[in-house]
């Protein structure tokens, strides 16, 4: 037997792995990496962050990402190489990270990378129905395996397409598994480029458990701050703050079909972009708007896109508790409206579960490899519409 396959057998069989999870979003703020010790697996999951650390992307990283990003013509070549040199990179950081925190990649059973998305195609968002629903992460795992010397999982978005999905959002699985409640129903909001909950009906409910995406959370603020301002967030909310929302131009963003379709379902830039907002403008006739009005204005957008889907779903429910992880979560007056908004519900940050909400995700995504290594797909068939299977690619570091 190839000893690596042996390894990888005695990694399942443990009753507790040490696994790193990477999440790298829309917004290229940089890699986080967290450390996690898992043990057991399915209803019987449990999660320890040992540590964790977001490492910077440079701008010529950005840059390379953003030629191909949410585009439908772009240069193969850029495609082809940012593939390994994501990989690489990613490779290179974890790296660094374990040097840091003084730990040998020996130490490490598995790696789990959610890779770069740079394109989110289902069919409800193309229209395009000669194809399937598709999804495209790119940071190849042979390169962070070979890179690292650790067993790496990546591409965990592909078999839920495979399977009939649409490739996300894939945080339902982790979420029910870790944070289903006796005591309350639960949304946990995420808020990272796009917006997304897992709802989590209170145990004993003949509710089902499901995520999903909502709209916009961070992505369209950011593009027009990059536009308008050459930062990369409107850190503090500090320009935003100094606007005014815009009636007008907040009922024009608001017609989207996307946003009144049943749930669960995706999306991604690929909609929400500048030139949606743009068009939002025309149509408003505010397309002279002082930026800081139409920053504010993208918020107020934001916010209501989650907390419209949330009343929407929770209007006959009792015992509601709102928990909010991602990088929104910094966003004081995005969190200032989302709590106007839902006047008569607990909204909190993550931490409160007793998990850092930067992290989350990648977290997450370590408890899909724990699920692939050495769980079952009947661990999370009660999911409703998400297909019962274990996601990633397993890459051998020799």
């Amino acid at each position: 037997m190839n000893p690596q396959i042996e390894k990888l057998y005695q990694i399942a069989k443990q009753k507790e792995r040490r696994i790193i999870g990477l999440m790298s979003g829309t917004s290229l703020d940089g890699l986080d990496i967290a450390l996690c010790r898992i043990g057991n697996s399915g209803q019987d999951t449990t999660l320890f962050l040992e540590n964790f650390t977001t490492i910077p992307y440079n701008n010529a990283f950005r840059q390379y990402v953003r030629e191909i990003f949410a585009k439908r013509q772009i240069d193969q070549q850029v495609l082809s190489g940012l593939h390994a040199y994501i990989g690489r990179t990613h490779g290179e950081f974890i790296n660094q990270a374990l040097e840091r925190w003084k730990i040998s990649p020996s130490e490490v059973d598995l790696i789990a990378s959610h890779g770069q998305t740079v394109y989110h195609a289902p069919q409800r968002l193309t229209g395009e129905t000669n194809f399937p629903n598709s999804t495209l992460q790119i940071g190849d795992g042979d390169h962070i395996a070979h890179t690292t010397g650790i067993i790496t999982l990546s591409d965990f978005r592909q078999k839920h397409v495979a399977a009939g999905g649409e490739g996300a959002p894939l945080a339902a699985y982790g979420d029910y598994l870790l944070f289903t409640s006796e005591m309350e129903n639960r949304f946990l909001l995420n808020i990272g480029g796009i917006s997304n909950f897992t709802f989590l009906p209170q145990q004993g409910s003949s509710l089902k458990a499901y995520a999903t995406d909502l709209g916009p959370g961070n992505t369209m603020m950011n593009q027009f701050v990059h536009e308008q301002f050459g930062l990369e967030m409107d850190e503090n909310a500090r320009i935003a703050e100094k606007g005014t929302v815009h009636v007008t131009l907040l009922e024009a963003l608001l017609t989207s079909p996307f946003l009144s379709e049943d749930f669960p379902k995706t999306t991604g830039p690929e909609l929400f972009n500048l030139t949606y907002l743009k068009n939002a403008q025309s149509v408003s006739d505010t397309s002279t708007l002082k930026p800081e009005d139409v920053l504010a204005t993208l918020n107020k957008f934001a916010a209501q896109t989650m907390t419209d889907g949330i009343k929407r779903v929770s209007k006959d429910l009792e015992s509601v508790h709102i928990y909010v992880s991602g990088g929104g979560v910094h966003n004081p007056l995005l969190m200032k409206n989302i709590r106007e908004a839902l006047p008569s519900m607990s909204v909190s940050s993550f931490s409160t579960l007793g998990l850092n909400p930067d992290a989350k995700e990648a977290c997450l995504f370590a408890i899909l490899a724990n699920e692939t290594v050495s769980g079952s797909p009947y661990d999370v068939q009660q999911i409703k519409d998400s297909p019962a299977v274990c996601m990633g690619k397993i890459s051998l570091p020799y």
